[in-house]
C-alpha cells in the first residue's frame, strides 16, 4: 500500500486529522496535484491554527491553477500567520514573494 492510499484511508476514517490532512497535501504536491493539494490546504486551514507553511504550499498550488488572486491572498495570509507564530523569516519570505511576483 502507498503512502498516499495509507494517509487517504486515516482521513476516510478521521477526516478532521489536520495532521493527515495536511500530510496527504504534501504527498500530493509531490504529485503535481494542485487540485487536491488546495482541496485539502482549504479544509486544514478552516480546522487548525497554521504557524504559516501552508499557505506557502496552497499559494504554490494557486499557481499551478493559473489562480494568482487566490495565490496573492494565500501569502498574505501566510504573512500574518506566520508573525503571529513569531516566524519573521517565513513573513519577510512571502512577503518577497508578493512583491517579486505579485506587485501591480
Amino acid at each position: 500500500m502507498s503512502r498516499i492510499e495509507v494517509l487517504e484511508r486515516m482521513l476516510a476514517a478521521e477526516p478532521e486529522n489536520t495532521s493527515v490532512l495536511f500530510g496527504l497535501a504534501k504527498e500530493y504536491e509531490k504529485l503535481d496535484r494542485a487540485e487536491d493539494v488546495v482541496r485539502l490546504l482549504v479544509r486544514y486551514l478552516q480546522l487548525a491554527d497554521d504557524e504559516g507553511n501552508a499557505y506557502g504550499m496552497l499559494a504554490r498550488a494557486y499557481e499551478k491553477l493559473g489562480q494568482r488572486e487566490q495565490a496573492r491572498r494565500a501569502l498574505e495570509q501566510g504573512v500574518v500567520a506566520a508573525e503571529r507564530h513569531n516566524h519573521p523569516s517565513l513573513a519577510e519570505e512571502y512577503r518577497l514573494m508578493l512583491d517579486a511576483d505579485f506587485a501591480d
